[in-house]
């Protein structure tokens, strides 16, 4: 017989807070993951996972229900509850009934070499984590390296938190494949710098197409500004080369992931 935590549980209330507060996952360097694709992406990534929870209730899925047999094999405490506690914890409407808690990766950019890290994108200061996730999904699409996330406390732009469960759902499981690293912008520049990378910038002020460059030469770096400021101009200085994306009516600019997810298919086919 199953034994079912209450919803009073610490474990369960950990949970809670890792889906609701980025305090809670900063402190803990713990997040949570939500169902059934996710948490095998999860687990098949060799992610360090903490434990699971799931809802007898609520989980029908054979391949859940292996994955955690699976982590009982391996020492991973799993943990049920009932239906109404774990719909209570789920960020989305009908919930599959599996979470993961798993430990943040801390990958740092000195850990990054040209030979793993050919081309990559980096964001300064982004805002919207939905836009990480989405960013990481087309960086497994193209086959692109990894995501870099830059804070640049001179112009006080900070990063919003890539653990945050929109990211998590948004990247469809690339989130665990791909480096993400969290670093300040003069790190960045000094490293990038230093490993030679071509800097490609983006500003809807650019002079250059990004339709008409011929040739993206690796190690390469696409860098990005937020969503609402772009890089200033002291962040596109340090750029080798300016691209704009054309906007042909009322509209000034595209979505983050929209304009990364254009210039990334742009660069597989010129990419050098």
């Amino acid at each position: 017989m199953t034994t079912l935590l209450s919803r009073n549980n610490p474990r369960v209330k950990q949970i809670r807070q890792l889906l609701g507060q980025r305090k809670e996952r900063d402190s803990t360097g713990l997040f949570a993951v939500e169902g059934i694709r996710h948490v095998g992406e999860a687990i098949a990534a060799h992610a360090s996972v903490e434990y699971l929870c799931y809802s007898p209730d609520l989980l029908t899925s054979d391949f859940a229900h292996q994955l955690i047999r699976d982590q009982l094999q391996l020492g991973i405490s799993c943990f049920a509850v009932d239906g109404d506690t774990f719909a209570g914890l789920a960020g989305k409407d009908n919930p599959q009934g599996i979470i993961a808690v798993v430990w943040q990766p801390r990958t740092q950019l000195d850990n990054l070499t040209v030979e793993y890290f050919k081309w990559g994108v980096a964001l300064v200061a982004p805002q919207d984590p939905g836009n990480i996730g989405t960013i990481l999904r087309t960086i497994d699409a193209v086959g692109a390296s990894g995501l870099l996330l830059l804070d640049d406390p001179t112009n006080n732009q900070y990063s919003t938190d890539p653990y945050h469960p929109s990211s998590v759902r948004a990247s469809m499981g690339s989130i665990f494949w791909y480096p993400l690293v969290h670093a300040n912008f003069a790190e960045f520049v000094q490293w990038a710098k230093s490993h030679h990378y071509k800097i490609y910038g983006t500003s809807a002020h650019a002079e250059q197409d990004y339709r008409n460059v011929e040739c993206f030469e690796q190690p390469l770096i696409l860098l990005m500004g937020s969503e609402r400021e772009g890089l200033t101009p002291t962040q596109s200085v340090i750029c080798d080369e300016m691209l704009c994306i054309p906007m042909k009516r009322r509209i000034t600019s595209l979505n983050l992931a929209v304009a990364a997810g254009v210039i990334l298919y742009k660069m597989i086919g010129e990419i050098k």
